[in-house]
C-alpha cells in the first residue's frame, strides 16, 4: 500500500528527495569526483595539477612503505574493534536487561560523549594519560601505599615511583580509538538484544545450561546482526582515525589517514594523497561488499 502511495504521488516524492539528492551530489559525489581525477593527474608547478591518467601514483601506493602503514592501520583497527566488542557486549546486555526505570539513563550515559566535541575529549585524555596527569598520579598513590606497607611489615620498601609514559606511544592511539569508538559498538549490539525473545534464555537456563554456554549458543547466535553492524560501524571509522593518532600517537604510531594527510598539506602531492584516499575507500567498499555477500548467503539457501 505504501509503495503504491509513493507511485500515485511522484511529484511529493521528488519534491521531498530533491534537495537531499542535490546536496550529496554538489557536496559530497562531485568532490569525492575531483578528488579521484586527481589521482590519475600529476604536479605541474607548486599550484597546478594536470590529469593525465597515469597510475604512477596507485603503483607508489603499493610500495612497501605503504602497504606497512596500511597493513599496520588495519591491525590497529581490528584489534581496537576486538577490544570494543569485548568491553562493548556486556555493556549492551546490561543495558538490555536494566529496569525499564535505569535503561533510559544508561543509554544516555553511553552517549553522552556525542554531546562533546572530538577535539576536546581528546585533549581531555591526554590530560588524563600525561605523565603529570591523573593516571599517573593514581598510580603513584598506589605504588607510596605498597611501598608503604612494605614498610610497615619490615620488608625493603619499593623504589622511588617513576611516571610511566602513557602518551604518544601505540598503546595511547588504541587506547583512545577505543575510547572514541566504543559507543559505535554498544549502540547496535543493545538493538541487537533488546529485540532478543527472552523465553529462549529462560528455556535454556531451566533446561541446564550454564549463563556463559547460554550467552556463547543462544545470545551470541541471535545478536550477530548486531554484532556484525556494530563490527563494521566500529572498524571503518577506526581505519581511517585521523586526530586520535595524530595527537597521542608518537613517530611509530602513525596511521595512513596521518600519512595522506600529510600529502595534501605538507608534502603539496595532491595526486599521491588522492591515490592513498581512494585505496582507503576502496578497502571499506571491499568490507562493505563482503559483509552484503554473507548476509545474501543464507537467504539464497
Amino acid at each position: 500500500m505504501a509503495e503504491q502511495d509513493w507511485k500515485t504521488n511522484r511529484g511529493v516524492f521528488a519534491a521531498v528527495s530533491l534537495p537531499t539528492l542535490l546536496w550529496v551530489l554538489l557536496f559530497f559525489l562531485v568532490p569525492m569526483a575531483i578528488v579521484w581525477l586527481y589521482s590519475f593527474g600529476e604536479n605541474r608547478g607548486l599550484t597546478e595539477i594536470a590529469i593525465s591518467g597515469t597510475l604512477d601514483n596507485y603503483k607508489r601506493a603499493t610500495e612497501w612503505l605503504y602497504l606497512t602503514i596500511f597493513g599496520k592501520s588495519f591491525a590497529v583497527a581490528a584489534l581496537v574493534t576486538l577490544i570494543c566488542l569485548i568491553i562493548g557486549f556486556p555493556v549492551a546486555m546490561a543495558i538490555t536487561f536494566a529496569s525499564e526505570k535505569w535503561r533510559p539513563w544508561l543509554l544516555l550515559g553511553i552517549m553522552l560523549p556525542f554531546w562533546t566535541n572530538l577535539l576536546i575529549r581528546t585533549y581531555a585524555l591526554m590530560m588524563l594519560l600525561g605523565t603529570q596527569g591523573f593516571a599517573n598520579k593514581g598510580l603513584g598513590v598506589l605504588w607510596e601505599g605498597a611501598s608503604w606497607m612494605k614498610a610497615l611489615v619490615g620488608l625493603q620498601p619499593l623504589p622511588t615511583w617513576e611516571p610511566v609514559e602513557l602518551l604518544f606511544n601505540n598503546f595511547a592511539v588504541v587506547f583512545g580509538l577505543v575510547y572514541v569508538h566504543l559507543p559505535f559498538m554498544v549502540l547496535p549490539l543493545y538493538a541487537a538484544l533488546d529485540r532478543l525473545d527472552r523465553s529462549l534464555i529462560e528455556a535454556s537456563l531451566d533446561l541446564g545450561a550454564g549463563h556463559f554456554r547460554t550467552i556463547m549458543r543462544i545470545v551470541v547466535p541471535l545478536a550477530a546482526p548486531g554484532i556484525i553492524a556494530g563490527v563494521m560501524i566500529t572498524l571503518i571509522p577506526a581505519l581511517g582515525a585521523y586526530l586520535t593518532p595524530d595527537l597521542m600517537g608518537g613517530t611509530d604510531s602513525q596511521m595512513i589517514a596521518n600519512v595522506i594527510e600529510r600529502q595534501f598539506k605538507k608534502a603539496n602531492d595532491w595526486p599521491f594523497g588522492a591515490a592513498l584516499s581512494f585505496l582507503l575507500i576502496y578497502a571499506m567498499f571491499i568490507l562493505i561488499a563482503l559483509q552484503s555477500l554473507r548476509r545474501r548467503a543464507p537467504e539464497a539457501h
